[in-house]
């Protein structure tokens, strides 16, 4: 769950972060633009108190309508593989906690994140924190559909395992754009880093295992 009161962020915290961002150096993350993008975000503002001395662990913690947050390494992972640029146009899907898009923001990205779940969507929308993202855009809808009316974009996250590569979404990204997408059944799923070319063309390379929530279609009340 997120809660609006804002939260202290204490030597105590950075230094736990500092923690984590050392052991995503050792887990072979080399951006240092993600690693400053993950130092700078105080990860313990997305959790339940019960959580916050937990916070800075490199693992996923659950949130509000059966959704998690995913792991720090995977978020860094699957950031440092979109090559992310200063005023890149980003599609997200699967806003979540929100973390992964403060990330991309913190990065200087303007985010176009899609959320399914009406729970989570409204409670984000209260969520002290954002404040500090103006770049991030929310919307309410179904992530296999994309934001045609937005496209095209720089770059695409999945942050939910989907069964398929939705054809929508390889539409909406530009040439030379890259999409980052974990794809496979529930429990285990291969990583996908698909780029488009400037033709137009796909190349699709298959990375690690992951592990996430399933993609859904439509839209959660």
């Amino acid at each position: 769950m997120l809660h609006s009161k804002p939260k202290e962020d204490t030597y105590l915290h950075k230094g736990l972060r500092k923690n984590l961002i050392d052991t995503l150096k050792k887990k072979g993350i080399k951006d240092a633009r993600v690693l400053d993008a993950i130092n700078a975000i105080p990860r313990h503002f997305f959790l339940d108190p019960a959580f916050e001395r937990k916070a800075y662990e490199d693992r996923a913690f659950p949130i509000a309508a059966g959704q998690t947050i995913s792991q720090p390494y995977t978020v860094a992972y699957m950031t440092e593989l979109l090559e992310i640029k200063k005023f890149d146009k980003v599609l997200e899907i699967g806003t979540g906690s929100a973390y992964q898009a403060c990330v991309l923001a913190e990065m200087g990205a303007t985010v176009y994140s899609i959320e399914r779940q009406k729970e989570l969507y409204d409670y984000i929308g209260k969520f002290f924190f954002l404040k500090n993202y103006p770049s991030i855009k929310r919307f309410y809808g179904d992530g296999y559909q994309g934001l045609k009316t937005y496209a095209p974009f720089d770059k695409v996250i999945v942050t939910a395992a989907a069964p398929y590569v939705p054809e929508k979404l390889i539409e909406q990204l530009k040439p030379g754009g890259i999409m980052m997408i974990p794809v496979g059944s529930d429990g285990a799923q291969k990583m996908l880093r698909i780029t488009k070319d400037k033709d137009g063309n796909i190349h699709e390379e298959e990375l690690g295992d992951f592990s996430f929530v399933p993609m859904l279609g439509g839209k959660e009340q």
